[in-house]
């Protein structure tokens, strides 16, 4: 089944009430370091952190899938999120291609896109990186 989309504030709520789902931020570490990152300390999780593709030359990170599903059953529900939605469609895509069997795409991203509020700007929990 391929991956659903899932709002910020619906993709909060499907990680406080499912003990196992996870979300993962798939954006760079100069994102997380000067725009800033989720936090899930509120709900008693922590984010998990994977770089989709590289600053500077958009390379896919070979070691993604490893890097984000370490020790993970595929079982577990997966939230991906990036800046606006797009390169976490591509993280959702190949965990669910993996064998993943819940794979999310949080539309809105950590900042929104035109006219979509995304995590930091809907409220949700986060801190300057």
């Amino acid at each position: 089944m391929p991956f659903t989309e899932i709002s910020v504030t619906d993709a909060y709520q499907l990680l406080a009430d499912d003990p196992s789902a996870v979300l993962i931020d798939v954006r760079t570490p100069e994102e997380w370091a000067q725009i800033g990152v989720p936090t899930l300390e509120s709900i008693g999780k922590r984010v998990r952190f994977a770089t989709w593709t590289w600053f500077g030359t958009g390379e896919r990170n070979p070691n993604f899938l490893a890097e984000a599903t370490e020790g993970l059953d595929v079982e577990t529900p997966l939230l991906f999120l990036c800046r606006s939605g797009a390169r976490s469609q591509g993280a959702a895509t190949v965990a669910e291609a993996a064998g993943f069997g819940t794979t999310y795409n949080v539309t809105q991203g950590f900042e929104g896109g035109p006219g979509a509020a995304g995590w930091k700007h809907a409220g949700l929990p986060w801190t300057q990186g």
